[in-house]
């Protein structure tokens, strides 16, 4: 238990920070809303109604499909380096097994980089 010690006292102090934030928030925060404040903010993209048509649509508007393929590149890449770092710090004790697997792992990320920067994906017009 004494080797938990200092992560359980580094959780405590997060969790009274995020709700001592929180708190601050609501007391010291505008108590008075307006329309732009209540509107969703897009990115700066000015929210518009879409026309609704068909049985099942909803009324809304519809994101742009760059917005999702922003999010999953940075999952890709986020993921990337969550499995790169441990290897990294392990590395002398992995010896070429784990080497030629990691090139593997990065040369599949690789490619699906070089798919979507060749699709247009990173390109922002």
């Amino acid at each position: 238990m004494n080797l938990y010690l200092p992560i359980l006292v580094l959780g405590g102090i997060a969790a009274a920070f995020a709700v001592f934030s929180v708190a601050v928030a609501a007391v010291v925060g505008p108590s008075r809303y307006n329309r732009a404040k209540l509107e969703a903010y897009e990115c700066g993209i000015e929210p518009i109604d879409q026309p609704v048509s068909g049985p099942h649509a909803t009324p809304g508007q519809r994101f742009p499909v760059k917005y999702y393929l922003t999010a999953m590149l940075f999952i890709v890449f986020d993921i990337e380096i969550v499995f790169l770092y441990p290897w990294a710090v392990s590395y002398d004790a992995l010896g070429l097994f784990a080497l030629v697997e990691m090139g593997l792992f990065v040369l599949t990320v690789f490619v699906a980089y070089a798919y979507v920067w060749r699709r247009g994906g990173l390109s922002w017009d």
